[in-house]
């Protein structure tokens, strides 16, 4: 091995302290954080920093840990494991997180699954009108305006990074198949559900 290779391992060994200092940062994030804020304000590099990143997410599953460390969105952030979902809502006392109602979760999933999407789209294919509803998306940071609609002019809505780290996924081809959950005879159905 020449001097220059082993100066290159020596510059990617774990520092002492990072993965604790990693750690520390991750649990008070209430974002997720990029690798390269990360190594920044750390000042190692890049590479050391996702390699640490990766191993932790890795440890922390195979440990069976009630946490897990994922990529989404922009960046890494800890988030509870899905298994341990019902003592975690249990322990939440009712009223403690503000929760979205049925009719927001079904403009949510028809904006996710259709967008971008218009208002009028959004309430056609739900049967209702949907405006305040997605004004309260809007708010929220779930969704947002992503211009108009060429034909129309209308407005058109998309979700937003802060959606997808709320699900914990790092895209919207993560988003479930809708397949098993439709009819099976789908045939001449337009886009509101009513057959042609």
């Amino acid at each position: 091995m020449t001097a220059e290779h082993t100066a290159e391992a020596e510059d990617l060994s774990t520092p002492p302290g990072l993965r604790r200092d990693l750690e520390a940062v991750l649990m008070v994030v209430d974002q997720p954080v990029s690798e390269y804020d990360l190594a920044r304000a750390m000042d190692v590099p890049l590479e050391l920093v996702t390699r640490t990143l990766e191993e932790l997410s890795r440890e922390y599953t195979e440990q069976g840990r009630g946490f897990d460390l994922r990529a989404v969105a922009e960046g890494w952030r800890v988030y509870t494991r899905p298994e341990c979902a019902d003592i975690v809502e249990h322990f939440l006392r009712e009223g403690q997180e503000v929760r979205l109602t049925q009719a927001a979760l079904e403009t949510m999933a028809v904006v996710a699954y259709r967008q971008p999407v218009s208002r009028g789209r959004v309430s056609a294919v739900r049967g209702v009108n949907c405006d305040g509803v997605m004004r309260t998306l809007v708010l929220r940071g779930l969704i947002e305006e992503t211009g108009h609609d060429p034909e129309s002019g209308a407005l058109l809505y998309r979700t937003t990074s802060y959606f997808l780290e709320r699900l914990g996924l790092r895209g919207l081809d993560e988003l479930p198949d809708l397949a098993p959950f439709l009819p099976d005879d789908i045939e001449g159905l337009d886009d509101t559900g009513e057959h042609t």
